[in-house]
């Protein structure tokens, strides 16, 4: 038989590889070592325990409500509805203290979202199976688009997710998964009789669904698992069975007014930043030379301006220019307190796409300010972005919203959708904002291509905040959309979004806004540049004016040796105003730390002697920025 020490040495392998993931889903012990065996074997044995039963639904249930009924007169093929059940067929049942009862569930189709649809109409045999098992009616040959278009919409009432928690940012994309006809025929209860979890089993690279009971179960009996496990919240229970439960949500109110205080507390500790203490600001002669400590080499190769050198001691620097964030202003306060900085204390305020979006909010009332777009926290604020989506659709006006993780840049997991199930369950990946997608942005006409989106990145130069003293400088860059717009597509990327230069094969197109300027006048020549890019610059004060507004942590703090620059992504998007004109409506997007300045250092070699003169030396007369407060 198998040698006793060498089962011991797998077991203790197994525990060390897989236990901190196996205890964190609730997996208790006493199934570990079956799990191992049906792992190394990949035994699937549900067969011998469950069933699947076909269930035909009542044609009207008395207790049905208007909505319910009208969900299910839209169905595709109304009539008898086909349900699925798994029940334990096993006539002994099943117990939950026997080491045996664990199961694995495979997965039939694993995919990155922004992958899926080149996915069915490529991989042999993958629509059809999906449709089978999504129970999407096709009629003639696959893949047709109308079968895709089904497929991809019903999947989020399939889709189960889980994220790597290694590796580079597109391998920490959130992976979904829809489990096989078995799993996936496994109802939803609120109190379940079994619990599921993913399960990725290092050796052979595999995920797996794991199943075991919460109770004994009696032959019969049925298997359900709760679809919105770990949530005790009525309400945000409700809004997270949507896809399977149709609700009406119209009469909650959709108004987010501003989190309260405790919500920036909480976010002030999570990121382990210490407030400083309160300092006098620095004085230094006129003819005083600043040392630089920096770790960006587009800072070391371009500043040139006499009164700055550059030391590779951080003991010895009167400037500290650093790409990542300080955390520990206190002790930075108490024991150099002169020493100046790029980054102010709680600047994640604006950095941050859902503090953006509540702090913008003292704009603009709890709808946000006219030069934001409609932005919901999923984590916090579900059930009001779900009757806003409600009423938007009830009301007939375009309902595509944008999906973004708060801590993924570059556009990753980022997703446009006019499904609600989609949002809903993109939810469950990781925190995200949804906000309003614009569906009639201001476009920019390409020779070569056609009628673009485009967006303009401003460098924003915060002075200080108590009195608040905020530049931009004078040049702002461009980046265009690929293909012409149009609101269909959602998954093309080159369509919709302009952040192009992090993919090696695409073409990135640049326009100077030299030439950009006389260009757009011609395009647009009743709205002249200027009178835009006042619109632009009063939207970057009152953000600015609103940010600083409050102490910390619900501000930014107001600290003497803080300078910054910011980058700020925006839009021009159509707007009617109330006497019927057409106007230019700035939309800024994103706020970001420490962009990236090689554009900038490229065709203005003196970006950062102007941008070091403004902040550290007060002397923006002859630099290339222009004064907003």
């Amino acid at each position: 038989g198998p040698d006793p020490e060498d089962g011991a040495r797998a077991w203790a392998e197994f525990a060390a590889l897989h236990g901190t993931a196996l205890r964190s889903s609730g997996v208790p012990e006493r199934y570990w070592g079956r799990l191992l065996h049906k792992l190394e074997h990949e035994v699937f044995d549900a067969g011998e325990m469950f069933g699947i039963m076909q269930v035909e639904e009542v044609e009207e249930e008395e207790s049905e409500d208007e909505a319910a009924r009208e969900v299910r007169r839209k169905k595709p093929n109304p009539g008898g509805e086909l349900c699925y059940k798994v029940i334990v067929t096993n006539e002994n049942g099943l117990r939950a203290a026997d080491p045996n009862s664990i199961f694995l569930i495979d997965h039939a189709w694993t995919c990155r979202v922004e992958h899926a649809r080149q996915q069915l109409q490529q991989v042999p045999g993958l629509l059809h199976r999906m449709a089978n098992l999504m129970g999407v009616e096709f009629h003639g040959e696959l893949p047709s688009p109308e079968a895709v278009d089904l497929v991809l919409e019903e999947m989020w009432k399939f889709n189960q997710t889980y994220q790597l928690a290694h590796g580079t940012a597109e391998e920490k994309v959130p992976v979904w998964y829809v489990m096989d006809e078995f799993g996936s025929r496994i109802q939803h209860a609120d109190v379940p009789s079994f619990a599921t979890a993913p399960f990725f089993y290092m050796p052979q690279q595999l995920a797996y669904t794991l199943l075991w009971p919460l109770r004994d179960l009696d032959t019969g009996e049925e298997v359900t698992r709760d679809f919105a496990y770990g949530e005790a919240d009525p309400l945000i229970r409700k809004c997270m069975l949507l896809p399977w439960a149709p609700a009406d949500m119209l009469d909650l109110s959709s108004s987010t007014p501003e989190p309260p205080d405790e919500h920036y507390q909480a976010i002030l500790e999570e990121n382990k930043e210490k407030l400083p203490l309160a300092i006098s600001p620095v004085a230094h002669p006129q003819d005083h030379v600043f040392k630089v400590y920096t770790d960006i080499q587009q800072v070391l190769s371009h500043l040139t301006h006499p009164r700055f050198t550059f030391t590779q001691n951080e003991a010895d620097a009167d400037i500290l220019y650093n790409f990542s964030h300080f955390k520990d202003y206190r002790r930075l306060s108490q024991e150099r307190p002169n020493v100046l900085l790029n980054q102010f204390p709680c600047e994640n305020l604006l950095t941050v796409k859902d503090c953006l979006a509540s702090v913008a909010r003292r704009a603009g009332g709890p709808e946000g300010p006219a030069w934001l777009p409609r932005t919901f926290n999923l984590l916090t604020e579900l059930p009001q972005f779900v009757s806003y989506f409600q009423q938007r659709e009830r009301r007939g006006e375009d309902n595509h919203w944008i999906c973004k993780p708060w801590n993924l840049a570059r556009s990753l997991d980022t997703h446009i959708t006019k499904s609600l199930h989609s949002v809903i369950r993109h939810r469950e990946s990781s925190p995200k904002v949804v906000s309003k997608y614009i569906e009639s942005p201001v476009l920019f006409l390409r020779e070569d291509v056609g009628r673009v989106k485009f967006d303009i990145r401003y460098i924003a130069l915060l002075r200080s905040v108590k009195p608040l003293r905020l530049y931009v400088y004078d040049v702002f860059w461009l980046r265009f959309s690929n293909r012409p717009f149009a609101l269909d597509d959602l998954d093309d990327y080159e369509k919709h979004f302009t952040v192009m230069n992090y993919n090696p094969g695409v073409v990135l197109k640049q326009v100077h806004c030299d030439e950009f300027i006389p260009e757009f006048e011609k395009q647009y020549p009743e709205f002249p540049w200027k009178s835009v890019q006042a619109e632009i610059f009063q939207a970057f004060t009152e953000l600015f004016q609103v940010a600083c507004a409050k102490p910390p942590p619900l501000g930014l703090c107001d600290y003497p040796s803080s300078r910054a620059v910011y980058a700020i992504d925006l839009m021009l998007k159509w707007d009617n105003r109330p006497d019927g004109k057409r106007v230019m409506q700035p939309q800024i997007l994103e706020v970001n730390f420490n962009p990236d300045c090689e554009r900038a250092c490229r065709y203005h070699p003196t970006f950062f002697n102007d941008v070091f003169s403004t902040l550290y030396l007060d002397e923006p007369s002859n630099c290339h920025v222009t004064r907003l407060v």
